[in-house]
């Protein structure tokens, strides 16, 4: 179940599975409009919609990654006695999610320190990402086309707002890529300017600049190139770069109640990450950055620190909650699933 604005509508029909969209389109408005009365409405009649889909689908569990779009589906589960399991990534746990973590029989989180604000029975499962198994990295250069034998800085936003990024991009282009080659998720509204940017470069440097709009399943191929990523802080970035080691500088959406900026600092304390402010990234604070390339012991420390923060296994971890769920077995010990979430397998 998803709701009426978000990403579900792409990314879930195409990989082959059933969607439905309650009402409720999330209450994100700021501004006084229709919607500051029509979106608490529509929240509301997403609860019977969602009571409706329960007795259809008579599931055995469910799983949610909370927003608002939780909210109905956990007072329906809890109605239905439908068992569920809530995942939260972010450090700072969402408002949704503190109001109904009550509703579910567990949740799982990507911090431990989230665990302390829940009241409920808490996991640390860290954030399921995907897999990098038999990924390895001269085969991910040569499938994106990028030199093998310069460091590599990856640069993308996210889905959180690029232009910041992109800016910074423009302004130090030709100077980075004296230093490294830089591959760049751009989003689709600047991809045009990349690829102009890139032609009016020196042939030399040319072909050390790759920009893309977005990649997909070649994600895993460009976190498994790269010696350097930045970016936003969401938690899946975050996860799936301290599952191959990746070094970051990372850049937080200023918004959504600072969560990024929370995910971050937890990286900068354990020594994996150095933070940039959003207002202060420009070409120069990029370059500055770029200098971690040209520092192989630092960016070794990063490298380790980050990989120690690592679990890349959380998909299974996760999994193995949701299944104890359906089969009403009682949950394992939250030791032994952390184990399970760091066990790379």
């Amino acid at each position: 179940m998803g709701g009426r604005r978000g990403f579900e509508t792409d990314l879930v029909p195409p990989a082959g599975y059933e969607l439905d969209r309650l009402w409720l389109r999330s209450l994100r408005t700021v501004d006084l409009s229709i919607h500051t009365i029509a979106d608490p409405l529509r929240l509301a009649a997403s609860v019977p919609q969602a009571m409706a889909l329960l007795a259809r689908w008579r599931p055995r569990v469910i799983f949610t990654t909370g927003g608002y779009v939780a909210i109905p589906v956990l007072t329906a589960a809890a109605a239905a006695r439908v068992p569920a399991l809530l995942w939260e990534g972010n450090l700072i746990a969402g408002r949704s999610v503190r109001a109904i973590a009550r509703l579910a029989q567990a949740v799982c989180v990507s911090f431990p320190e989230t665990c302390a604000e829940l009241p409920v029975r808490c996991y640390v499962t860290g954030t399921p990402i995907r897999s990098f198994s038999g990924i390895e990295r001269v085969g991910a250069r040569e499938r994106l086309g990028l030199p093998a034998d310069l460091p590599l800085m990856l640069i993308f936003g996210g889905s959180q707002a690029v232009t910041r990024l992109n800016a910074a991009v423009a302004q130090a282009l030709p100077q980075l890529l004296e230093r490294a080659a830089v591959l760049h998720l751009t989003g689709d509204t600047a991809y045009g300017d990349a690829l102009r940017r890139r032609e009016a470069l020196p042939e030399d440097l040319r072909g050390r600049y790759r920009p893309f709009p977005s990649l997909r399943g070649e994600m895993a191929d460009a976190l498994v190139a790269a010696d350097l990523l930045v970016g936003r802080a969401g938690s899946s970035t975050l996860a799936e770069a301290a599952a191959v080691g990746l070094p970051l500088v990372v850049v937080p959406y200023p918004h959504a109640a600072a969560h990024q900026l929370a995910n971050a600092r937890h990286l900068v304390r354990a020594g994996a990450a150095e933070l940039i402010e959003d207002d202060a990234l420009d070409g120069d604070a990029l370059l500055a950055a770029s200098r971690i390339l040209e520092d192989d012991e630092r960016r070794g420390r990063m490298a380790a620190a980050s990989r120690a923060l690592g679990r890349p296994d959380a998909a299974d971890a996760t999994a193995g909650l949701v299944r104890s769920l359906a089969a009403r077995r009682p949950l394992p010990p939250a030791e032994r699933v952390e184990r399970l979430a760091r066990a790379a397998g």
